[in-house]
């Protein structure tokens, strides 16, 4: 990449009807103020939305003009479909992710465009997120993640080993190998696979990026019979291709199935004092 290029990037949002207006116009503001600002933000609205989403949206059109690029789809198709159509509308090499009920921290895209100045080799790059409920300055839990890509490739073995809201990669690599696919609430961790797998690397800064709207709804979820088939289908991907053997395959299963089907208050408590730090 040139040097140019680690000093632009575009922003991949996708948003669909039953997002909460503040939610959306928050999400949004947060990368109207980041330090290094974006020449490129794509929103891809996946399918009708609300009088009240469209009216945040044309807020930020008449705010933003030409930078602000809404791509609407006539039906929803979900967030991989919808990021699989928007990112063909990235006009630059590097693409922020960003979910439509988030905020980002001011310097976040400004750190990640310094490391894949001073990594080159990298062409994915994450950081560490702080859930909140209600009031942004009460952090429920962390979720860090292991820094160098050796350490990465150990952990993806077990967990999704980047956090997808404030991630960064190089749109080449993420469309060399096929870029999002269909795989039932798993489409993000089945990408970084396969982009580990091909010999795409990997980092995670070791500070926090972004604040993640959290709550008993995202931990529902994570739960039931669809889910628990969907991560073992993604193990079953792992093992086939080598990337975990057959008795991490059966661990694995057990852990995710028996976490996808345990009560709700359970699974909460198991990812906010067991798998978060």
């Amino acid at each position: 990449m040139s040097v140019d290029e680690c000093k632009k990037y575009s922003v991949l949002m996708s948003v669909y009807k039953k997002e909460n207006p503040a939610h959306l116009q928050q999400a949004v503001e947060s990368i109207q103020a980041q330090t290094i600002p974006t020449d490129n933000f794509v929103l891809v609205c996946d399918g009708p939305l609300t009088q009240e989403l469209d009216a945040v949206i044309a807020e930020k059109q008449q705010e933003m003009g030409n930078c602000f690029h809404v791509v609407r789809l006539p039906q929803n198709k979900g967030l991989g479909n919808a990021l699989n159509y928007g990112i063909h509308f990235c006009t630059n090499e590097l693409v922020a992710r960003m979910d439509s009920d988030d905020v980002a921290y001011p310097n976040r895209c400004e750190k990640q465009l310094s490391l894949f100045n001073v990594h080159p080799e990298v062409s994915i790059c994450s950081g560490t997120v702080e859930e909140f409920t209600a009031d942004i300055q009460v952090v429920d839990a962390k979720r860090m993640l292991p820094e160098t890509d050796a350490e990465i490739r150990v952990f993806a073995k077990k967990r999704n080993p980047f956090n997808h809201p404030c991630v960064m990669y190089k749109k080449s690599a993420v469309e060399a190998v096929g870029s999002y696919q269909d795989f039932y609430l798993l489409e993000d961790y089945y990408l970084w696979l396969r982009m580990l797998m091909a010999g795409y690397q990997g980092y995670n800064l070791q500070e926090p990026l972004l604040h993640m709207r959290a709550g008993a709804d995202m931990y529902l979820r994570r739960s039931g019979w669809a889910y628990a088939k969907s991560q073992m289908k993604l193990f079953g991907f792992m093992r086939d291709n080598g990337f975990i053997t057959e008795g991490q395959y059966t661990i694995s299963c057990l852990i995710r199935s028996g976490a996808a089907l345990a009560p709700n208050w359970l699974r909460k408590l198991a990812f906010e004092k067991v798998l978060r730090g």
